[in-house]
């Protein structure tokens, strides 16, 4: 497996535990702050503070449901680009062993879309200069 994309991989995992640790959603925006739909609607941040209100928006609007829901979406892209190492005839000679997208046509693996998948984890440890777009 490619090490951006393994290293990408624990990024999602990482993120995936977050998620299913936290109150489970959808969470809504309410006078007290963020409440979370397990039952007992407790806030999960605060209206009261500097800008809270657009706080809130933006905690509501990335609740546990909907980030493993992208978290899904993104396996399943990083599974549609995966390393092609099968003859094709836009190569090069003398470049059998070069990995190609399987997806992307004559684009040399990985690929700019699995660049600009990884990227919002740039900040993260391991992350690797050479993995940007």
């Amino acid at each position: 497996m490619d090490e951006l994309v393994q290293w990408y991989g624990e990024q999602l995992d990482a993120d995936e535990r977050i998620a299913e640790a936290a109150t489970p959603g959808p969470w809504r925006v309410r006078d007290e702050g963020v409440v979370g739909d397990d039952g007992q609607h407790w806030p999960v941040a605060y209206t009261d503070s500097y800008r809270a209100r657009e706080d809130c928006l933006h905690v509501a609007a990335h609740d546990p449901a909907r980030v493993l829901r992208e978290i899904d979406v993104k396996r399943q892209l990083v599974a549609l680009h995966a390393v092609d190492y099968r003859e094709r005839p836009d190569r090069v000679l003398g470049e059998v062993d070069d990995p190609f997208c399987a997806e992307c046509v004559g684009e040399r693996y990985p690929c700019t879309t699995l660049r600009l998948l990884a990227l919002p984890y740039a900040d993260r440890s391991g992350c690797r200069e050479e993995w940007r777009p």
